[in-house]
């Protein structure tokens, strides 16, 4: 009986190594990039993603097609951006690019800027943000209430060393430039002459209040950083696919920085290569030309040469004049136009209809929808981007007054000013 008791208990003894082994190897293979966004993202950031994919009624029945709207205005900072703004930190921060207690610089029309504003603090670190003037008063407004830092600028163009872009950049490099000095504000030599957008760099840097306690400056770069392509490629394509259980024929959306289209586009076609990924595009944007006609502008058009009027479109946020990193991993089938008068219909046909009050890039996504389901016919499903809502665009694209001045006052009773 000796023996029996001693092989028992051998056997046990080995049962008990070979487990331990086992989770020893888990524990030590586990990722630390893992583990680490794991970590984080607890709180506001875990409820960034996962948004609704909802049947867009009115616009259904109308096509025969089923159009689904991806309800991006449900996320916590209100927009698609929460996403883009969560990867840029989160990569910035495990490459060592940006340090807790840092100040994370934008130029942005607003959502961007605003996502950035909300999820900047969940990672110990502050906001700075460049926004165009002629931006939706309400957006400013809200990144002060978030606690950022607004800087205001006149429109100009991209090759402009003002444009809100650049001088975002250079925000980042005077914030990293105080850390590496033991100098405090009071001590940067107030005899600077050099200029930068109307003031010397002295009294910017006063301005921009980055203390002795600042731990540098990094600038996100929405528009080239493809931590924001690889936010949709990663999150935001995923859930359509299995919200829609891989069965979905077309995919559409504006594109700014051109990551959401990118992102999504290329991970629904790497599932299936037969889904179709389209542009819609607003007045002013050379993007539309570039996916059909291969040329984005005509000579005399070329970013450059000309300064964007702010009136070439109401939408914000979509539409640009250059090819972005980001848009460049765009996979697309084709694009399609469509006009300010277009998405102001479409954003009061959905409030009346469905109960959706959506921003003015939603409303050209939806448009967008309407224009590949005619293309296609009736028994698709089609997807969209509800980017954000109504509420960030109350003094612009939902205001009567300002419509009526730049001649888009609503007046239409169905679809019929969706044109061919």
């Amino acid at each position: 009986m000796a023996p029996v008791r001693t092989a028992g208990a051998v056997a046990t003894l080995l049962s008990v190594g070979i487990v331990s082994y086992f989770l020893c190897k888990t524990t030590q293979h586990k990722s630390p990039r893992k583990k680490k966004l794991q970590r984080r993202r607890t709180g506001l950031v875990a409820a960034i993603g996962n948004t609704p994919l909802i049947r867009i009624n009115s616009l259904s029945d109308a096509t025969g097609c089923e159009i689904l709207g991806k309800a991006e205005f449900l996320n916590p900072g209100g927009s698609v951006k929460d996403r883009v703004a969560v990867k840029i930190i989160e990569e910035a921060l495990e490459s060592g690019a940006l340090a807790e207690g840092g100040v994370v610089t934008e130029g942005s029309a607003g959502s961007t800027a605003i996502s950035l504003a909300t999820v900047a603090p969940a990672y110990g670190c502050r906001c700075h943000v460049v926004i165009p003037d002629d931006a939706a008063l309400e957006k400013a407004q809200i990144l002060e209430a978030l606690g950022a830092t607004v800087e205001r600028v006149r429109p100009v163009s991209i090759t402009h060393r003002d444009h809100f872009v650049n001088i975002a950049r250079r925000r980042a490099l005077e914030a990293s430039e105080l850390i590496s000095t033991t100098r405090k504000e009071s001590q940067i030599d107030a005899n600077d002459s050099s200029q930068i957008n109307g003031h010397s760099i002295s009294e910017e840097k006063q301005n921009m209040q980055f203390s002795s306690e600042c731990k540098g400056g990094f600038f996100a770069d929405q528009f080239e950083n493809l931590a924001n392509f690889r936010s949709h490629y990663e999150g935001t394509g995923p859930e359509i696919w299995e919200q829609t259980g891989g069965k979905l024929d077309a995919f559409i959306a504006a594109a700014g920085t051109g990551g959401t289209v990118a992102g999504v586009s290329q991970y629904l076609k790497d599932q299936n290569s037969n889904i179709k990924c389209f542009l819609i595009d607003p007045p002013g944007s050379g993007l539309y030309n570039k996916v059909t006609r291969g040329v984005m502008y005509t000579r005399e058009e070329a970013e450059g040469r000309r300064l964007k009027n702010p009136f070439d479109t109401i939408t914000e946020g979509i539409g640009i004049n250059r090819l972005t990193e980001n848009f460049k991993m765009a996979k697309l089938d084709g694009a399609f136009r469509g006009t300010d008068m277009e998405a102001v219909e479409m954003s009061r046909y959905l409030l009346k209809n469905d109960g959706l009050f959506i921003g003015s890039s939603s409303a050209m996504n939806c448009v967008g929808a309407v224009r590949v389901a005619k293309a296609l016919g009736p028994g698709y499903t089609i997807v969209t981007i509800l980017c954000d809502s109504g509420m960030r665009h109350l003094s612009k694209f939902h205001n009567d007054e300002y419509l009526s001045e730049h001649g888009l006052t609503p007046s239409a009773t169905g679809l019929e000013f969706l044109h061919s």
